[in-house]
This record gives structure tokens, C-alpha cells and sequence, in this order.
């Protein structure tokens, strides 16, 4: 048996909420995007994919290693498209973070290339999905639309927690469940 799994730190209730209501602004204008869940919402350090069962408690104990001296800060602001907004395939809210957040996806991508996982290649880029953008329908309105929004606030948060996370792939869309939690710095008054 195999267990799709990726590390991720969560967002704030207050920064999905705000995230919905763009979501449901935005799908006025681009309908027939694969719009992502807010509740499903996170700050991805490492995707995993599928990993054998037997593999879990090794990597729960490599985790478990991973400490900060401080929590994470994290602003979500702005919008942008991968690869870029003359092919736009991801539309994304920008993840602003004190330099400690690449640190960590740092550590947890050494860890878990200690037992075989492959070794990021490409650099640390937080980011929020918001769509998936299949073929270019009314993209170039969607395009203009976010311009407008390049430099919205959507929230900030302090994060001093990261999740083992197992994905589920469904029609509807992915669902997740948290398979376990690591602290990794004090949460400091």
C-alpha cells in the first residue's frame, strides 16, 4: 500500500475566507478553470507523491529533526501566473515570508532526501493555487482582472507548526488528511 503525501504549513481561517470570496469573484470571469478548495489550501515545503506505508515511520522521524528558532511570518499578497500571463496554466497568490520559511523547506528537503526522496531541483517558490487553467478560453479577461489585484493584501499569519499530509484524488477534486503534525520553533509571546 502507498500513501500520496506532501509537508505543508496551513493557513489562517481569516486568509481563506478572503481567498474564497476572491475565488468566487474571479469565477465570474473564468468559469471553466479547476478552482481550488480554500479549505484545501496550504503552503506546500515538499511534495512527496506516493510513498510506500512501511516508509512513514521513517519519515515522521526524519521531521520530527526539523527545528527554527522562530516562527514562520508569512504575508499573502498579490497574484501572478505560472509559467507567466501570456500562457497562463496556474494563477497563484504570492506567499511573502521571513527568510527562515525557505530554511525550512530547506531542512525537510535534506531530511527526506536522506531516505531516498528526490532532492529539489528547482527553488523554493511559496506560493498559494488558486485555478488550473486547461485551455485558453476567456483567460486574457482573467489575466486583466488580476492585474488590477497585483498587490492585494490577503491576510498574514505566524506559523510554528508543519503537517505530513496525505492526498486523496477524487473528481471533485483533491481531499486531504493530516497524518501527523511537527512543531518546529516556539511560538513566542
Amino acid at each position: 500500500m502507498s500513501l500520496r503525501l506532501f509537508v505543508a504549513i496551513d493557513i489562517p481561517a481569516t486568509v481563506r475566507a478572503e481567498l474564497a470570496r476572491l475565488i468566487e469573484q474571479l469565477r465570474q470571469i473564468e468559469g471553466r478553470a479547476r478552482w481550488v478548495r480554500p479549505e484545501g489550501m496550504h503552503v506546500t515545503l515538499k511534495f512527496l507523491g506516493e510513498t510506500p506505508a512501511e516508509k512513514l515511520p521513517g519519515v515522521r522521524t526524519a521531521l520530527a529533526k526539523i527545528n527554527s528558532p522562530n516562527p514562520v511570518e508569512i504575508r499573502f499578497r498579490g497574484l501572478g501566473f505560472f509559467p507567466n500571463d501570456r500562457r497562463p496554466r496556474v494563477l497563484w497568490v504570492g506567499v511573502e515570508a521571513s527568510p527562515n520559511l525557505a530554511e525550512l523547506a530547506q531542512k525537510v528537503d535534506h531530511e527526506l532526501s536522506q531516505m531516498g526522496f528526490p532532492a529539489e531541483e528547482r527553488p523554493f517558490a511559496p506560493h498559494l493555487t488558486l485555478a488550473r487553467l486547461s485551455a485558453p478560453s476567456r483567460w486574457d479577461a482573467l489575466v486583466r482582472a488580476t492585474e488590477k489585484l497585483s498587490s492585494q493584501e490577503f491576510g498574514a499569519s505566524r506559523e510554528s507548526e508543519f503537517y505530513l499530509i496525505e492526498s486523496f484524488l477524487k473528481p471533485s477534486g483533491a481531499e486531504y488528511k493530516r497524518v501527523a503534525s511537527f512543531p518546529f520553533a516556539k511560538e513566542m509571546a
